[in-house]
């Protein structure tokens, strides 16, 4: 908050002088101002190892806002895709016990045929 006032103090400052400034000298000022702009190098935002910085971690600039976003969306998806892979094996071994225990019981194959003794299983596994 300091360098805030401090820069608005030197900005009034100097916007108070530019009335005592000759015309012909504004228009070199702003020339010169237009060509150190030109001649101003843009940083490359880049990736850099946090070792160079004494950090455990990669540091990104603050311009490389949609690199964060495709690595969130790239967690965010794998997250997603080892919930599904998990649950499906929590299907599959509960369909193993069901198939396990109707083949481990004493019923004759016609009993599987028996559209009662299919909705006897759905009742029967509802109650659990």
């Amino acid at each position: 908050m300091n360098e805030e006032r401090y820069a608005s103090r030197v900005r009034q400052a100097l916007n108070h002088g530019l009335k005592d400034i000759p015309p012909a000298s504004a228009r070199r000022l702003e020339a010169a101002r237009h060509l150190a702009l030109s001649r101003q190098k843009q940083e490359v935002p880049r990736l850099a190892l946090a070792g160079q910085h004494g950090h455990g971690h990669f540091h990104f600039s603050s311009d490389n806002r949609h690199l964060r976003q495709v690595l969130a969306v790239l967690a965010l998806l794998l997250g997603m895709w080892i919930s599904f892979y998990m649950d499906s094996l929590t299907y599959v071994s509960a369909i193993e016990e069901v198939d396990s225990a109707l083949l481990s019981d004493d019923l004759p194959p016609e009993a599987f045929l028996d559209n009662d003794f299919f909705e006897w299983l759905k009742d029967d596994t509802s109650a659990e």
